[in-house]
């Protein structure tokens, strides 16, 4: 649970937690700044004056990419959280003295922890997958636009 209140509580994993318009602005802002690089490398690859579509969807793929990374880091962190908080026992990691021991979870702490698991967590991963699932979508249509292009 400290894990847990540790990630909610940082700035980065704090964002999957906002209300819809929020996370999808972050979303925007994130693949609009990834452009401040990918707009550079699309523009040596296809000059915007010569080829304004293609230039278009090169950095678009290389922005989406850059988002992609982002949201994969969000969803393996908390999917770390919701596997520790969803196990019946837990592994002490790096603890020194306990390190490798297994501590079994007593029936309120595990209830309490799955209630977290299943009314905080697994509407945030499901949130992050159907991200994760849009990014895909909009590569695939870029990748079929990229295609026909040429």
């Amino acid at each position: 649970m400290n894990e847990y209140e540790e990630l909610r509580a940082s700035w980065f994993f704090h964002w999957a937690t906002l209300e819809p318009r929020r996370y999808w602005v972050g979303m925007a802002l994130v693949w609009l700044g990834a452009w401040l690089i990918s707009g550079p490398v699309a523009n040596w690859s296809y000059p915007p004056r010569r080829l304004p579509l293609e230039f278009l969807l090169a950095g678009s793929a290389m922005a989406s990419g850059f988002l992609l990374l982002v949201v994969a880091r969000l969803y393996l962190g908390w999917s770390y959280i919701f596997d520790r908080l969803n196990r019946a026992q837990v592994d002490y990691e790096e603890t020194g003295a306990h390190d490798g021991d297994l501590w079994v979870k007593p029936e309120e702490v595990l209830a309490k922890d799955r209630l977290v698991v299943e009314y905080q967590l697994t509407p945030l991963l499901k949130r992050l997958r159907s991200t994760i699932a849009l990014i895909g979508l909009l590569a695939s249509v870029n990748g079929l636009l990229f295609w026909l292009a040429h």
